[in-house]
């Protein structure tokens, strides 16, 4: 592309909007020309707004911009979303009824029968449910959903086991990263030295979105995947990265180097586009018997890949391993992402 598209952040001071800021700084495809947050920050400076918390500087140029108000009047077409969820389920229809292509990572609407829930290797098909939506008829604006931090790195490891075994039922506890709760997130006088066993609505989120993102879509709505799912979910004193700890059973048998093949050779349409935040291999398995772990692997493909590792047999299902992906990479801003990435291709975004 010769020209980059216009693109705005809706939530661009918190850590997700944060992230945003940082993969777009020399994206090929995007330029941030918007940035809109709460109130308070309404008319300010972006690096006076934002208490920068990310290991890069943000941009030179961002960091002048000042931030609008969360308001479609003179909003760019293409918005990525990093909002609360209530605040999303007000503002995201407006910028959608608006005309505006909103790329959200927030939950308000993912669960919504006409909104597509999203990760581009394994269901880029659902993206054809933005046509039923009500928005894209009006003023050609539509929303689409990328997954819950811990349900995206699952379901990236799940997929390529239903796509060659099947899967009859799945089970998997989560050790998920302070960073997932935002900024300032737990206190630390909670979480260090401590297990939290306890997250407001995450294990709902995990058990519905992995069943609809694995189910099949059926003309003008997802029929979700008929395996059985159970979550248990923890925040624990790690920074970045959620591990977790799964136990399938399949519906065909499968030895351990045919599973192990079917996750190092999967690939799909965003490896096959060279689509920019794709990562080379979305999911590749570590042999080494203590790994994945977050210190040494949360950054494997740039944050967007997804480490399996630990695969043995499991003494109640079959099988049982452990999973690893960046919360706010690859569970947030860079699935987002992706799916604009993939919505561009597919031209919903000329």
């Amino acid at each position: 592309m010769h020209t980059k598209l216009p693109v705005g952040i809706l939530g661009a001071t918190g850590i997700v909007g944060q992230r945003f800021v940082q993969m777009l700084e020399r994206h090929p495809w995007f330029e941030i020309t918007w940035l809109a947050a709460s109130d308070r920050s309404e008319g300010r400076p972006y690096a006076e707004a934002a208490r920068w918390r990310l290991k890069t500087v943000i941009p030179a140029r961002v960091a002048e911009m000042r931030v609008s108000s969360a308001q479609p009047d003179g909003a760019p077409k293409i918005i990525f979303a990093a909002l609360d969820s209530a605040i999303a389920a007000e503002l995201e229809p407006r910028f959608a009824e608006a005309g505006c292509a909103v790329i959200t990572n927030s939950s308000a609407l993912r669960m919504q029968a006409d909104v597509p829930l999203v990760i581009p290797e394994v269901n880029r098909g659902h993206i054809k449910l933005l046509e039923c939506q009500t928005w894209r008829r009006k003023s050609g604006g539509f929303v689409v959903t990328n997954p819950n931090c811990s349900a995206i790195g699952l379901v990236l490891a799940l997929a390529p086991l239903q796509q060659r075994f099947g899967l009859k039922a799945v089970m998997a506890v989560t050790m998920q990263a302070v960073s997932g709760a935002g900024y300032p997130g737990v206190a630390s006088l909670d979480i260090l030295g401590n297990v939290i066993p306890y997250i407001a609505k995450e294990e709902e989120k995990m058990e519905e979105e992995t069943l609809k993102l694995l189910g099949r879509l059926n003309g003008s709505k997802v029929e979700p995947a008929a395996f059985s799912m159970s979550a248990q979910c923890n925040r624990v004193a790690v920074e970045d990265g959620h591990t977790e700890s799964v136990s399938v059973q399949l519906k065909e048998k499968a030895a351990a180097e045919e599973i192990i093949s079917a996750w190092n050779d999967f690939r799909s349409e965003p490896q096959q586009l060279r689509l920019p935040s794709a990562p080379e291999q979305p999911v590749v398995y570590l042999g080494a018997p203590d790994r994945p772990q977050p210190r040494f692997d949360v950054d494997c493909g740039a944050g967007m890949t997804t480490s399996v590792g630990r695969l043995r047999p499991c003494g109640v299902l079959d099988w049982k391993f452990t999973v690893l992906s960046h919360n706010t990479i690859r569970g947030a801003a860079g699935a987002a992402l992706l799916n604009a990435e993939l919505l561009k291709a597919q031209g919903y975004l000329d």
